[in-house]
């Protein structure tokens, strides 16, 4: 085991995908001389050069529609986009361009790009820059949406990720940089599958991203308790692991789903549903969820993290459940 970073797990992932594919190219804003907006990239264009580190305009729907069309024309692009809100600008290209060309070309083209953003809040950087809207992108059809929350998926995911034919987003919790964690040797991934990262068996919490460890630190405090919570990571947002998130609440028969997307509309109304649709007779409590209040992320630091899921209302929402 070697102990790193998140930033640095992401940046061995980078550079091992440039080393070993004359392919794949890293494109986006401040990705070269600034080397990142989160240094996941710092050093990059000194070892692989301007033709494979390309800084971009500051502009989403056209760097994005370049990575499309790099990918199209036999390149592995990785495309970063500063963050998650700014996506939005791209989203033409993402959701109606990239998602859909293997489908409306009658599977004659398939478009290998991997399109890294930053998403979450935590950091008071107020709503342009501190939303999670992975439950937008999954979605929609075509594209693959990786969620890595730990330094291992962070190390592993992305080589994968870049041997799929068709487009995958992958989100990064921006609170997640600076976390370190044991990474094994040698490190895989995977990118099909949600991983159970803490056994229990009095309620399964369903999470992804940054939430995970807020969930982690919830079932410890819950097994101070007399509470038995089990984790899972869905880690795969699109196509979302039905039998994992089955399995977990067979086990456990009650389920809480912690999502900091807003309630309405969320991925975890979808997880909701797949558990209602597939173990319904299996619970012995409705689900319930924790998400973000229905407001754009407050910039004042109590505001952000009144807003936000937090370890209390995950605890409070399993004790109501449970009536301990």
């Amino acid at each position: 085991m070697n102990k790193t970073s998140y930033r640095e797990a992401m940046r061995e992932a980078l550079r091992e995908a440039l080393q070993r594919d004359p392919r794949v190219i890293l494109m986006g804003e401040d990705v070269g001389r600034y080397g990142g907006s989160y240094a996941v990239s710092k050093g990059f264009l000194d070892e692989f050069g301007p033709d494979r580190i390309r800084d971009t305009p500051l502009s989403e729907l056209g760097f994005v529609g370049a990575g499309i069309g790099a990918a199209l024309g036999g390149l592995r692009p990785v495309v970063e986009v500063m963050t998650v809100n700014f996506s939005l600008l791209a989203l033409d290209q993402i959701v109606n361009t990239a998602a859909l060309y293997r489908h409306m070309s009658g599977g004659q083209f398939g478009v290998p790009l991997v399109i890294r953003m930053a998403s979450g809040a935590g950091r008071q950087l107020a709503a342009q820059h501190s939303h999670s809207l992975e439950g937008w992108y999954a979605h929609v059809p075509g594209i693959r949406v990786l969620a890595p929350a730990t330094v291992e998926d962070a190390r592993g995911m992305l080589w994968p990720a870049l041997q799929d034919p068709d487009p995958i987003v992958i989100f990064e919790h921006a609170q997640l940089y600076n976390m370190e964690g044991d990474l094994p040797d040698p490190c895989s991934a995977d990118i099909e599958h949600a991983r159970v990262r803490r056994d229990g068996s009095d309620v399964s919490l369903i999470t992804y991203g940054g939430s995970l460890w807020k969930a982690l630190d919830a079932a410890q405090e819950l097994a101070g308790q007399g509470i038995s919570a089990e984790v899972l990571d869905l880690r795969v947002l699109r196509p979302l692991d039905t039998a994992a998130i089955v399995a977990s609440v067979r086990r456990t028969r009650r389920a809480v789903v912690v999502d900091e997307g807003w309630r309405s509309g969320s991925l975890a109304a979808e997880v909701m549903a797949r558990i209602v649709e597939n173990a319904f007779f299996d619970l012995d409590a409705p689900p319930a969820r924790v998400c973000s209040e229905e407001v754009p992320i407050p910039y004042a630091k109590h505001l952000e993290e009144a807003a936000l899921p937090q370890v209390p209302k995950i605890v409070a929402a399993v004790r109501r459940m449970t009536g301990r």
